[in-house]
C-alpha cells in the first residue's frame, strides 16, 4: 500500500534545499500528486499543469505560424516536472528540445525516472537538458547561451517557466532579465521572427508588456483559467507570447 505521503528525495543546492515528494489525496479519489519544494516554497505541482502545457501550445502554435514547415529548435527554461517539455515534444515540429535548469537534483529525478513524465523526457533523443543558470545563459553572460556546446546557436522559440511573475520573483538577480536590455539580449538568441513566451501566475502585468512591446512587435496575453481543487473554484494564470 502507497503510503499518503512520501518525501521521495532531498538535496541542498545553492539556492537552498529542494524536495521531491508524493502525495496521496483521498478528497480527490487517491490521486496521486507529484510536488517539487524549494525550502517552504512550491516550484511545482502535478496537480496543477494546464498552464505549463497551455505555455508549449501557445507558444508553438505561434512558432509553427511564423516557420511554416521548419523543423524548430526550442529552449525551456525550467524542467520543473516536465510538463512544458513533453508538450513540446508532443510536436512533430520540434526537432530539438534543450531545457536549461539551474538545479542539477531536478534533472538527476527524470534521468532517474523518479517522476512521472522523467522516462519521456531522457527517452527522446530530441530531448537534451542544460544544467545552468537560464538568466545568465539569456544574456550570454560569461560567452555561454543556452546549448553550451554551441555559444552561437539560435532557436525558433524560447518558452520560460522559473519565476512566479515578472513582479513574483524566485531570486531578485533575476529582476533584470523583465527589463527592456536584459529581454533585447536574449532575442538575440531567436531566429528572426522567432517567439519568445513566458508562464506566469499573475494576471497580465502592464509594466511587462510595455518592456515586451519594446522588443517585439507583437505581444498577446493570454489568461488561461484551470480548475483549482484546493480552493474548489477556478483558478487563473497567464501566458505571454511576443514575437515580431
Amino acid at each position: 500500500m502507497r503510503p499518503q505521503f512520501e518525501e521521495i528525495d532531498y538535496q541542498q543546492t545553492p539556492l537552498g534545499e529542494v524536495i521531491l515528494r508524493r502525495r496521496t489525496m483521498q478528497t480527490l479519489g487517491d490521486k496521486e500528486i507529484y510536488e517539487i519544494m524549494l525550502g517552504s516554497e512550491f516550484l511545482m505541482s502535478s496537480l496543477f499543469t494546464v498552464v505549463e502545457e497551455a505555455l508549449s501550445t501557445l507558444g508553438l502554435a505561434a512558432t509553427e505560424k511564423a516557420f511554416s514547415d521548419t523543423q524548430l529548435d526550442v529552449v525551456v527554461g525550467g524542467l520543473g516536472l516536465g510538463y512544458t517539455a513533453k508538450v513540446a515534444l508532443d510536436h512533430k515540429s520540434v526537432s530539438s528540445l534543450t531545457v536549461v535548469d539551474y538545479l542539477q537534483p531536478v534533472i538527476d529525478w527524470h534521468q532517474r525516472g523518479l517522476v512521472p513524465l522523467g522516462n519521456d523526457l531522457t527517452n527522446d533523443p530530441r530531448c537534451h537538458f542544460e544544467h545552468g543558470d537560464f538568466f545568465k545563459r539569456a544574456i550570454s553572460d560569461g560567452g555561454v547561451g543556452f546549448d553550451s556546446q554551441s555559444a552561437d546557436r539560435q532557436f525558433h522559440a524560447i518558452l520560460l517557466d522559473i519565476d512566479h511573475s515578472p513582479d513574483h520573483l524566485l531570486n531578485e538577480r533575476h529582476a533584470s532579465f523583465y527589463q527592456v536590455e536584459g529581454l533585447r539580449k536574449m532575442a538575440e538568441q531567436l531566429h528572426p521572427g522567432g517567439v519568445f513566451a513566458l508562464w506566469s501566475d499573475d494576471p497580465p502585468e502592464e509594466t511587462f508588456m510595455n518592456a515586451l512591446r519594446k522588443v517585439f512587435s507583437k505581444v498577446e496575453t493570454h489568461v488561461v483559467p484551470f480548475e483549482n481543487p484546493i480552493l474548489e473554484r477556478d483558478s487563473e494564470s497567464t501566458v505571454y507570447v511576443a514575437h515580431d
